[in-house]
């Protein structure tokens, strides 16, 4: 089993910056498709971003232009570089590797709280 780690969340106001970190136990980044998923208070896990193996990105319309995804093989870690953040962005965000759907147990994840 793989566990991972997420930090770099915090509380920030409208328009600020955050950056995220994911890391993992094992390598995997740079075999997998990886992401970030987030869970808002009362609504259900999304996907806002993913990185596939060969670098290609995507990103959930809410985030586009705002959030960028990476990854660092070397370091076996992963970030998420969030600008212009919104309240609506308030969630616990976490990372996973993408096959079909989220492939590990879920780390504790990291709180993201945009409030002024």
């Amino acid at each position: 089993q793989v566990q991972l780690v997420e930090s770099g969340g915090g509380l920030v106001q409208p328009g600020g910056s955050l950056r995220l970190s994911c890391a993992a136990s094992r390598s995997i980044f740079r075999i997998n498709t990886v992401g970030w998923y987030r869970q808002a208070p009362g609504k259900q896990r999304e996907l806002v971003a993913s990185i596939s193996i060969v670098g290609n990105k995507n990103y959930a319309d809410s985030v586009k232009g705002r959030f960028t995804i990476s990854r660092d093989n070397a370091e076996n870690t992963m970030y998420l570089q969030m600008n212009s953040l919104k309240p609506e962005d308030t969630a616990v965000y976490y990372c996973n590797v993408i096959r079909g759907g989220p492939l590990y147990a879920w780390g504790q994840g990291t709180l993201v709280t945009v409030s002024s």
